[in-house]
């Protein structure tokens, strides 16, 4: 579509073209997955400065193009400088936007997600803690339609206990199901389904051992990675 639009975005990611500019990706709400051009930024007096740097919250202009669209306007709505001065933070934050942008679909918007990346984002800000960004991803498994299966046997159905979790099935096997899932405290299941039925305040404030954290944490990278077919690359930095 010819002509320019406006919208907010988050800046997923940078990377050069040419000598001067760069090819950025955003989740924006309007507008879904946005790959677009800014034009000069790595020139010293650049007029889009530093703002299209990765975790950035923006409002931006950009003129249309067949594949990609031109930055031409960009403001600071939150720089999230909070996120690159704590490394636990950075590479957590790295983790959400790579999550986003292996499940966004160009020009298709998706304004719940944009608005869950931004929220996440700023509450890792705030409240530095790894449970926000395992919380993250579970909470976009649920968004993307897979919602993990936590109340009963993901295989046959039945009832707890449920010692094992199949990433293919999507949830929990009971003790009749084992074969070919993974073994899981039971722990992990429970912090599971608080995260993805309503009670995610309460885990953040009162998050799980580290042990049971890991555990969900592994077990949501391994279902995004399943479901995206694709690895999450920045999981290793975490």
């Amino acid at each position: 579509m010819p002509g320019t639009y406006r919208d907010q975005g988050v800046v997923l990611r940078s990377i050069k073209l040419g000598e001067a500019d760069r090819i950025v990706t955003l989740m924006t709400q309007g507008n879904g997955k946005v790959r677009a051009v800014a034009k000069g930024i790595r020139r010293t007096g650049s007029k889009f400065g530093a703002r299209l740097e990765p975790m950035s919250h923006v409002a931006f202009q950009c003129a249309r193009g067949r594949e990609l669209d031109i930055v031409t306007q960009v403001e600071t709505i939150d720089a999230n400088r909070a996120l690159r001065e704590h490394y636990g933070c950075l590479t957590h934050a790295v983790s959400m936007l790579e999550a986003v942008d292996q499940v966004a679909l160009e020009r298709e918007a998706n304004p719940a997600l944009y608005r869950m990346l931004e929220r996440a984002l700023s509450t890792l800000a705030a409240n530095p803690s790894p449970a926000v960004s395992t919380a993250f991803f579970w909470k976009l498994l649920s968004l993307e339609g897979f919602h993990p299966v936590v109340d009963a046997c993901a295989r046959c159905g039945g009832e707890g206990p449920f010692p094992a979790w199949d990433v293919a099935e999507g949830g929990v096997l009971c003790e009749g199901c084992l074969l070919g899932g993974r073994p899981i405290r039971p722990e992990s299941a429970v912090v599971i389904a608080r995260i993805v039925g309503g009670d995610l305040s309460r885990v953040l404030a009162d998050p799980p051992d580290d042990r049971v954290l890991s555990e969900v944490e592994r077990l949501a990278v391994a279902a995004l990675e399943f479901h995206s077919e694709r690895r999450l690359r920045s999981a290793a930095l975490r």
